[in-house]
C-alpha cells in the first residue's frame, strides 16, 4: 500500500541537508549482526512455541513416546537397539536403589532425542517440500500430478491442525536471484518508458555496472543471504522505514474502512466498545496461536512473522532513525477525545471487560465536560511531523509527563473518538465517501497518534475506520485483523434493539483516567509549527472512492481471465487516458512464501500493456485485435506476479545491491538512477482473506469497502482495489491538489469507462458498456456505479442504514 511512497523516496534517509549520510559500519559487520538478529528472533519463536506447544509434535507426544518405551521395557522389549542401556552407562551411579530411576532416566533421555530428530526430520521435509514453486507456474484450474503429490505430501507433514506460527521454522529463505537476470529484467521493463536515448544511456550504465561493480556486490549480499532469515528485510524495514524522516500521515501510514452502506448502531460509545472488544479477541486468539495460519490458493502457508508486532507496538522517533518498541502484552487503550487522552483499562479481575463495560467507559469520556488543557488539544501533531523534529520535543515531553507518554505509547493501540460524522450519505454519496477516505488518512493533523500500529477511529455516527502505520507489516496482516473485527463485532457480539452493546454495564468499574500532560513551554511553538506543516499536508492530499457496481469478480472469471490482471490492464488504459502518456507504475505483492519476505513490486507497465492499450486508442482495430493483446499483456502480467511471489522480481534484489554498495563506499551510477525514479502511478490490491466470516449472500452490504493510501508521486496516484463479492470492486485513488497534471475524480471517471471498454471485448461484458451509458442518460447524478437506491430486500442484523 503506502511502501511505494516510502520505497521511492527512501534515497532521501541517505541524506541530511544535501549531502549523503556515510554508512560507516562495516559492510561484514552489518552481515553478522543482521544474522544474529535473526538468530535471537529464531531462539525467541522457539521458545514461545515450547510453551504453546511444539510443531508439529507437541510435549504430549513426547510423553506417550516415553510410555511407549516403557511399556516396551515392562515387556522385555527393547526397541531403542541397546541405547537405552548405553545411556544408562553414561549416567553417575547413585547406588543400588537408584538402578531404576536410572533405567527411566535413561529412557527419558531417548524419548527426548528420538522426539527431537523426528521434529528435525519432520521440519527438514517441509522446508523441502516448501521449496518447491512448480504450482505457481501453472495455468489457473489445473494442476499436474507433481503438484497433486507436493500437495498431499505438505498436508501429511502439516499436521492436522497447524497453528499460526507453525511453520515458520519450515518457511525455505527468499533466493538471491541471478545479477544478470535482474538486470535484464529491469532493462525491459524501463523500455517502454523510456525514449530511444534514454534507453542507451541506461543500458550503458547497466552494462559498465554488471562488468565492474556487480560481482562483488554480489557476493556480499550472497553471503547476508546465508547468514540471515531474509537477505532483504531487515534492510527494507531500516532503510525504507525507520530511516525515513518525513511525515508518518499520508507518506507511511494508510487506512481501512467500515461497511459501505450499513451501520451496525449509530451509538458511537456501542461501536466502539464491540470494536475494541473485538480487537482485544483477535489479539487474545493471536497470543494462543489459535489463528490458522495464511494458505496461499489453499495450498501454501505463508509466513506469518508480521503478526507479532500488530498490538502493543509504537514506532519510537529518533534524530536519525526511528525503532519499533514491542511490549509482550498490555492491559489498556489510549484514548483521544476533543483533545484530551485518557487510559482506558481493558481487563478487570476475571480477564476481559465485556463490550457492554468498554461502552459504559467510552460514554464516559464522550459526557466528560473537562476542557483540554492549553497545547494538549494539538500534542499529537507532533506525530505527524517530520520525524527528527519530533524525536527532538519528545525527549522534552517524556521528560516533563513521562506516565502520559507512556500510557499513550505502551498501550494495546490508540482510539480516536472523532466528534464529526462520517461515511456516505443519501444526499451526497460521492463526496461524503471522499471527505470519509480523506478523515481516515489525514483526520484534522492532530485527532490521530501516527507512531502508534493502528489507531482505531470512531466517528460520532458509529462508522469506523482505521489508520496502520506500515513499518511493522503489510496491509494483509492487518487487513486480516480487521476482516476479524468487523465480523466479530458485527455477527458474534451484536447489539440490542436501541443500538447498545449486548450485556449490563458494571457500574463499579472506575472512571477512565485523564492523561495530565506537563508540557513545558519551550515545546509550545513546536507544536504550533507541527500543527500547521500537518494541515497543510492534509489539505494538500486529494482523495475519492468510488464502488463500481457493473460487474465484478464473477464475469472476471467467466472471462478466464486474472482478477488482478484485469484491473491492472484497466488502469494502464485508464491513466493513458488521463495522461496521455505511460509511465513506470508500482503494484505490490508479497514475499511471504519465504521466511520473514514482505514485499516485491512488480512493474505492470509492460512493452504489451502499451500495445494492448495503443490497441485500444486506434480505431482502426477491431475488437478481436485488441483483445487478442489484452491477453498476451494478461499473460505477460501473470508472469511478472508469480516471479515477484517466488523470490525473482527486479527491485528488492537492487536495493539490496545499493545498501551494500553504500555500506563499501562504492558509487554506483546505474543503482543510483533505478533507485532515483519516480512512479506516478502506485497500486495495490486489497485482499479479502476470510469470505467465511461474512455471508454476502443474506448480507451483502456487509463487506468492508477496503483502503486506500496517499500518492507515491507529487505528480501521481495511488490506485488500491478491492473486489467485494463477485459483482462490485470498490477503487480508492489519491492524489495531490498542488498538481495540476492529476486530478483523482478525472481518473476514477477513465478506469470507470476504462473497466466497461475492456469488458465490452469480451462476449460477456458486451451488454454493459450500453447498459451504463443508458443507467448514465437517466440519472446524471449517480456516476461511477453508485447505486441510485439502497439494496431493498436484503436482510440486515442492525438497525441503522447510512445510504
Amino acid at each position: 500500500m503506502a511502501e511505494a511512497h516510502q520505497a521511492v523516496n527512501f534515497l532521501s534517509s541517505l541524506s541530511s541537508d544535501g549531502a549523503e549520510v556515510e554508512l560507516s559500519s562495516p559492510v561484514l559487520q552489518e552481515i553478522y549482526l543482521s544474522g544474529l538478529r535473526s538468530w535471537k528472533r529464531h531462539l525467541w519463536r522457539f521458545w514461545n512455541d515450547f510453551l504453546a506447544g511444539m510443531f508439529p509434535a507437541s510435549p504430549l507426544s513426547w510423553l506417550f513416546l516415553f510410555s511407549a518405551i516403557q511399556l516396551a521395557c515392562f515387556l522385555q522389549l527393547d526397541p531403542s537397539l541397546g541405547l537405552v542401556e548405553k545411556i544408562k552407562e553414561l549416567l553417575p551411579d547413585w547406588g543400588g536403589q537408584h538402578h531404576r530411576l536410572r533405567g527411566v532416566l535413561a529412557a527419558a533421555l531417548f524419548a527426548l532425542c528420538l522426539w527431537g530428530a523426528l521434529i528435525f526430520t519432520l521440519h527438514v521435509a517441509l522446508r523441502l517440500l516448501l521449496s518447491y514453486h512448480g504450482w505457481l507456474l501453472e495455468p489457473h484450474g489445473t494442476m499436474s500430478s507433481p503438484t497433486k503429490t507436493w500437495l498431499a505430501l505438505v498436508r501429511i507433514f502439516s499436521g492436522r491442525r497447524p497453528m499460526l506460527f507453525s511453520f515458520q521454522r519450515s518457511l525455505p529463505r527468499q533466493p538471491l536471484p541471478s545479477i544478470q537476470d535482474t538486470v535484464r529484467k529491469y532493462l525491459e521493463s524501463v523500455r517502454p518508458v523510456l525514449s530511444d536515448e534514454d534507453f542507451r544511456g541506461t543500458a550503458a550504465l547497466a552494462l559498465q555496472f554488471l562488468k565492474v561493480q556487480a560481482s562483488p556486490l554480489q557476493r556480499y549480499l550472497r553471503l547476508k543471504s546465508w547468514c540471515a532469515a531474509n537477505y532483504v528485510t531487515d534492510w527494507w524495514e531500516e532503510f525504507v522505514y525507520l530511516r525515513s524522516r518525513n511525515s508518518l500521515m499520508v507518506n507511511s501510514n494508510y487506512y481501512m474502512m467500515d461497511f459501505l452502506y450499513v451501520t451496525p448502531t449509530p451509538l458511537q460509545a456501542a461501536r466502539a466498545g464491540n470494536a475494541v472488544h473485538a480487537l482485544l479477541l483477535f489479539r487474545q486468539r493471536l497470543n494462543h496461536q489459535e489463528i490458522p495460519p495464511t494458505l496461499l490458493m489453499g495450498m501454501r502457508p505463508l509466513c506469518s512473522a508480521q503478526y507479532e508486532k500488530i498490538f502493543n507496538t509504537t514506532r519510537v522517533p529518533g534524530v536519525e532513525k526511528d525503532y519499533l518498541r514491542h511490549l509482550q502484552d498490555s492491559r489498556h487503550v489510549a484514548v483521544f477525545h476533543q483533545g484530551r487522552f485518557f487510559r482506558v483499562a481493558t481487563h478487570a479481575l476475571n480477564g476481559l471487560l465485556s463490550p457492554r463495560s468498554l461502552e459504559q467507559q467510552f460514554q464516559r469520556i464522550l459526557d466528560d465536560p473537562s476542557p483540554a488543557c492549553p497545547h494538549e488539544e494539538h500534542l499529537a501533531a507532533l506525530t505527524a511531523a517530520p520525524r527528527g523534529l519530533w524525536a527532538q520535543v519528545r525527549e522534552s515531553v517524556k521528560t516533563q509527563a513521562a506516565d502520559a507518554l507512556e500510557a499513550v505509547e505502551g498501550a494495546a493501540f490508540f482510539v480516536s473518538l472523532d466528534p464529526e460524522p462520517a461515511g456516505m450519505t443519501r444526499e451526497d454519496p460521492a463526496t461524503s465517501l471522499d471527505a470519509y477516505a480523506h478523515a481516515l488518512l489525514a483526520g484534522r493533523g492532530h485527532d490521530r497518534w501516527f507512531d502508534k500500529s493502528f489507531t482505531l477511529i470512531v466517528f460520532s455516527n458509529g462508522k469506523l475506520g482505521l489508520s496502520v502505520e506500515h513499518s511493522w507489516a503489510d496491509c494483509p496482516v492487518s487487513g486480516h485483523m480487521w476482516e476479524f473485527t468487523l465480523a466479530t463485532e458485527c455477527f458474534q457480539l451484536g447489539y440490542t434493539v436501541d443500538g447498545h452493546c449486548k450485556g449490563h454495564p458494571d457500574p463499579s468499574l472506575p472512571h477512565p483516567q485523564r492523561l495530565q500532560w506537563d508540557l513545558p513551554e519551550k515545546i509550545h511553538s513546536s507544536i504550533s509549527l507541527a500543527l500547521r506543516g500537518a494541515k497543510t499536508l492534509a489539505g494538500t492530499i486529494d482523495c475519492h472512492v468510488f464502488p463500481f457496481s457493473h460487474f465484478g469478480k464473477s464475469l472476471i472469471k467467466r472471462c478466464h481471465v486474472s482478477s488482478d490482471s484485469f484491473i491492472q490492464m484497466v488502469l494502464q488504459l485508464a491513466h493513458f487516458r488521463d495522461r496521455g502518456k505511460f509511465c513506470l507504475t508500482y503494484e505490490s505483492s508479497m514475499t511471504r512464501l519465504f521466511l520473514e519476505g514482505r514485499t516485491e513490486t512488480v512493474r505492470s507497465c509492460t512493452r504489451e500493456a502499451c500495445n494492448f492499450v495503443k490497441a485500444m486508442e486506434d480505431k482502426e482495430k477491431t475488437d478481436l485485435q485488441c483483445l487478442a493483446l489484452f491477453r498476451e499483456a494478461v499473460d505477460k502480467h501473470q508472469g511478472l506476479l508469480k516471479a515477484a511471489m517466488s523470490g525473482q522480481g527486479v527491485d528488492r534484489h537492487l536495493f539490496a545491491l545499493y545498501i551494500v554498495s553504500r555500506f563499501l563506499h562504492m558509487q554506483s551510477p546505474f543503482l543510483t538512477q533505478v533507485h532515483s525514479e519516480r512512479w506516478q502511478l502506485s497500486t495495490s490490491q486489497i485482499p479479502v482473506q476470510q469470505m467465511h466470516l461474512f455471508d454476502v449472500h443474506n448480507y451483502p452490504d456487509y463487506v468492508s469497502s477496503g483502503g486506500g493510501f496517499g500518492p507515491a508521486d507529487d505528480h501521481g496516484y495511488g490506485v488500491s482495489y478491492i473486489f467485494l463479492g463477485d459483482d462490485m470492486i470498490t477503487f480508492h485513488i489519491s492524489s495531490k491538489k498542488s498538481s495540476t497534471k492529476t486530478d483523482s475524480h478525472r481518473l476514477g471517471q477513465h478506469i470507470a469507462d476504462a473497466l466497461l471498454d475492456v469488458a465490452s471485448l469480451f462476449q460477456a461484458g458486451q451488454h454493459l458498456k450500453r447498459q451504463f451509458r443508458a443507467v448514465a442518460e437517466e440519472d446524471s447524478g449517480h456516476r461511477h456505479g453508485f447505486p441510485s437506491s439502497k439494496i431493498v430486500g436484503s436482510k440486515a442484523p442492525t438497525t441503522s442504514t447510512d445510504f
